[in-house]
C-alpha cells in the first residue's frame, strides 16, 4: 500500500515548512526525504506529517524532498538534507539498499534517523512502520478462504528489493504453500505503480484463458485498481472472483463497495507518528528503537465504517 498521481513536482515545490511564530526564535529542522511522490500514500505520508508540524510546533521548520521514484535522486537528496545539519532526518526509503549508506552516514554525524515504512540495512533511532509480512499472510489467508483453498494467483509485487516487497510476498508464498491446490502462476514487479501493472496484466490475461485465473494478490490498491480495468476490458470480471490490495485509499473502498475489488488491508502512512516522534527526538526524549502499525483487512462487510477515510 490505488490510482496513481503521474505529476512530479519540482524539488523546490517539493520544500515544505512550518515556520514558528515566533520571530527569533531557533527553530527545530525536521527534514524529511520520502523516495518517491508518484501515488497519494506517499504523497499522504508527507503532508499529513507536515500539516501536523504546522498545527501544533511552531518552533519546527519542516522541509521535504521528492525521490521521483529513483533510488540514485533519493540519495543525493538525503546527501543534501544531511549538509543542512538538520535536528532529525526522515527517510521512507525506495529501496533498503542503496538508502543504507547515506543513512548509516547521517547516523555517523549524530544526525538522529526516523525511517518510516521501509527498512534500512543499519541501525536507526527509531523505525515506524507496519509488519509487512503479517499483511501477506493476511491476504493469502483471505484468498485461500473465498477460493475454498483452490485456485491459481497472479501476484502483482511491488519495487525489488524494497523491504515491503520483499515482505508482502514472503508472507504470501509462505502462507499459500500450506493449501496444495493453490497455487501462484505469475508474478512480476510493477514498482507499485498503476500503469505497468495494467501492462502486465493484460498480458496475462492473453497468456492465461478463461478459467486459469481464480485470483489477484497485488501488493497495493494502485496496482490492484490497474488490474481491475484491464480484466473489465477483456469482460472477465465474473471469472476472476477474487481480487487484493494494499494501503486503504478511498477509490479502494468505493471499489469494495460496488463489488469489484475484494478487499484490501489498510497500510498505515505513518502521519503524524513520522514528525511526532522526530519532534519527541529533537526535545531530547527517549523513544522506543520501532514502533509497530497496525493494518485493518477491509472487505464487502466492514467496508461503510471506512468510505471517504481513506487516502
Amino acid at each position: 500500500m490505488v490510482a496513481c498521481s503521474s505529476g512530479q513536482q519540482s524539488a523546490k515545490q517539493q520544500n515544505q515548512s512550518a515556520q514558528p511564530k515566533e520571530q527569533g526564535q531557533k527553530k527545530i529542522l525536521i527534514a524529511f526525504s520520502q523516495g518517491t511522490m508518484n501515488h497519494p500514500f506517499r504523497i499522504a505520508m508527507v503532508e499529513r506529517n507536515k500539516e501536523y508540524a504546522e498545527k501544533n510546533y511552531p518552533d519546527v521548520e519542516f522541509i521535504a524532498t521528492d525521490g521521483q521514484n529513483t533510488s540514485s535522486k533519493q540519495v543525493a537528496d538525503v546527501e543534501d538534507l544531511i549538509a543542512k545539519k538538520p535536528n532529525v532526518l526522515i527517510v521512507s526509503p525506495l529501496t533498503e539498499a542503496a538508502l543504507t549508506p547515506p543513512v548509516q552516514k547521517a547516523m555517523d554525524m549524530g544526525i538522529p534517523v526516523v525511517t518510516l515504512d521501509r527498512k534500512v540495512n543499519t541501525k536507526v533511532t527509531c523505525h515506524i512502520g507496519a509488519k509487512n509480512y503479517p499483511m501477506g499472510v493476511k491476504a493469502a489467508e483471505f484468498i485461500a478462504k473465498a477460493l475454498n483453498g483452490k485456485g491459481n494467483i497472479i501476484e502483482i509485487q511491488g519495487t525489488a528489493g524494497a523491504s515491503a516487497t520483499v515482505e508482502r510476498d514472503k508472507g504470501f508464498r509462505d502462507t499459500i504453500a500450506k493449501y496444495p491446490d493453490m497455487k501462484i502462476i505469475a508474478d512480476q514487479y510493477c514498482d507499485y505503480v498503476r500503469e505497468p501493472a495494467m501492462k502486465f496484466m493484460e498480458d496475462m490475461l492473453q497468456r492465461f484463458p478463461k478459467g486459469q485465473i481464480q485470483a489477484i494478490y497485488s501488493h497495493n490498491d494502485a496496482m490492484a485498481m490497474a488490474a481491475i480495468e484491464a480484466i473489465k476490458a477483456a469482460g472477465r470480471m465474473d471469472e476472476i472472483k477474487v481480487i487484493t490490495g494494499m494501503d486503504g485509499e478511498n477509490l479502494a473502498f468505493d471499489s469494495i463497495k460496488k463489488g469489484e475489488l475484494t478487499a484490501t488491508i489498510i497500510y498505515p502512512y505513518c502521519a503524524p507518528e513520522g514528525v511526532q516522534y522526530a519532534y519527541k527526538i529533537a526535545k531530547g526524549e527517549k523513544v522506543p528503537e520501532e514502533v509497530v502499525l497496525e493494518g485493518d483487512l477491509v472487505t464487502k462487510e466492514n467496508v461503510d465504517k471506512y468510505i471517504g477515510k481513506g487516502i
